[in-house]
């Protein structure tokens, strides 16, 4: 908006010829610069609504008038997967003077009452890829020791931010090391997070509660519907794989939100469960959920919402609840902002978005209000029919007059898409090696086959080579 009002543009009368002239003309007028300058201080003005601060000590100070509203905070240093090993330890140690400097803010508060940090994975190894497994595990588990045994000293909260599906397995991996290590004892601040919109995530709570019931100790356990739903499911279409690890419809995954509420609440006694929502209704099924006559009443979890969302809706919560909430807020410089900011705006403008259509006059409150069980109850087919599976990504498809997807059947464009292989997938990498292997010893043509040598270890024959007979 104020790049517009520079160069005059969003004028009602203005056809877009008209404001793409406009904007050449300002720009040989202003100069590149001036313009450069404007969107420069636009994203200043949007990464103080939604960025605590520069930096941990300005986070700190800014967050003492929430604090004394009754909130908490779990302070995320910004940065995406490093890159590189320099960049891994420039995060590593952003991380640690974080934790030294929010352990002190802390003043013994403990993980729940205090403040907290949360640290992603990818930004501690610059291979942070399930094929290399042995190398992250062996790698980044004693990092995030390290990370722990500095939070645990403070006896603040330290939890592990989600990422993308096909690193869940190798999350685990590290999580559960760490987590399960005899020096942590004792201290029940360690956290993970969860998307709702993978499928896996009702049996990853499973997971979770053998994991602390074996330990000993509670696990925090931060429930979020999910972050990169775009990204996933073109990922999947990319490598043509079999199905979408995540759901295809928005209420499918506020069902299966609900599923993993219900199961983090009745497991109180091995989690500490941390809702993550700015949805309204949401908020007011787990409260029913927890009703009157549950045990541990309104005791034991806390909501969540990010730093520059859902004030109003948690005012009025602490206020009537007296429950807690702590707000997930996001520290780094403005040049660190951009891919944390595209997610916030592709939540808040998503058409589906609770957080959009709860400001628009336009939608009914009945429409916000709509039942996700009800809704996928009668939802046939469940998937989205909108989204093609990936084998199906090249079928032509067009609509009928209800707006429902239909096949074509004139022939044009009906081929299958080319299938991929899950490499992040341990059971199919075990098939596959296995098939490997059998390859590898079969039998082969004599006089008639040449060995083909690994490049990178010549004593290694992965395979034969038969030539073609010309007499054939």
């Amino acid at each position: 908006m104020l790049t517009g009002k520079v160069i005059g543009l969003g004028a009602a009368e203005s056809s877009p010829t008209d404001q793409i002239g406009t904007l050449k003309r300002a720009v040989s007028r202003l100069g590149e610069p001036v313009i450069r300058a404007s969107i420069r201080y636009a994203m200043q003005v949007m990464g103080t609504q939604f960025v605590m601060g520069k930096n941990i000590q300005s986070a700190l100070e800014r967050a003492q008038h929430q604090e004394a509203k009754g909130y908490s905070y779990s302070y995320d240093m910004l940065g995406e997967g490093a890159r590189s090993q320099a960049w891994a330890d420039r995060y590593f140690e952003s991380y640690m003077d974080a934790i030294e400097a929010i352990g002190q803010a802390a003043s013994s508060r403990g993980p729940i009452g205090g403040p907290g940090i949360s640290v992603k994975l990818s930004a501690l190894h610059p291979r942070y890829h399930f094929s290399q497994f042995q190398r992250v595990c062996l790698e980044l588990t004693p990092r995030l020791k390290q990370l722990a045994l500095k939070a645990r000293s403070f006896d603040i909260g330290l939890t592990v931010d989600a990422e993308e599906a096909d690193r869940l397995d190798l999350s685990l991996e590290v999580i559960g090391a760490v987590f399960s290590d005899p020096e942590l004892s004792g201290w029940e601040g360690f956290g993970i997070a969860i998307q709702a919109y993978q499928k896996r995530a009702p049996q990853l709570i499973e997971w979770i509660k053998v994991l602390s019931s074996r330990a000993g100790r509670k696990m925090m356990v931060r429930l979020v519907k999910g972050a990169y739903w775009d990204s996933e499911i073109k990922w999947t279409q990319e490598q043509g794989l079999k199905d979408y690890p995540v759901f295809t419809r928005k209420p499918a995954t506020d069902v299966c939100y609900q599923v993993c509420a219900r199961k983090l609440l009745a497991s109180r006694d091995v989690v500490y469960p941390q809702f993550a929502t700015h949805n309204a209704y949401t908020v007011s099924t787990i409260l029913e959920m927890d009703g009157s006559g549950t045990k541990n009443h309104r005791q034991g979890y806390e909501f969540q919402r990010l730093h520059g969302m859902g004030e109003a809706l948690y005012d009025q919560i602490i206020k009537s609840e007296g429950l807690v909430c702590r707000i997930y807020a996001p520290v780094g410089e403005h040049a660190d902002l951009l891919a944390y900011l595209v997610r916030r705006l592709l939540e808040n403008g998503a058409n589906s978005s609770f957080v959009n259509n709860i400001v628009d006059d336009t939608v009914p409150i009945e429409t916000l209000l709509r039942d996700p069980v009800s809704t996928m109850a009668a939802s046939t087919p469940k998937r989205n029919v909108a989204i093609s599976l990936p084998r199906d990504l090249y079928h032509y498809r067009v609509l009928n007059h209800r707006g429902e997807h239909r096949d074509n059947n004139d022939g044009r464009n009906q081929r299958e898409n080319s299938s991929g292989l899950d490499l992040a997938d341990d059971n199919r990498l075990e098939d596959l090696q296995k098939a490997l292997a059998g390859y590898q010893t079969c039998q082969v043509s004599e006089g008639r086959s040449e060995p083909v040598r690994n490049p990178a270890d010549h004593g290694e024959i992965i395979g034969y080579l038969n030539y073609a007979d010309p007499n054939l």
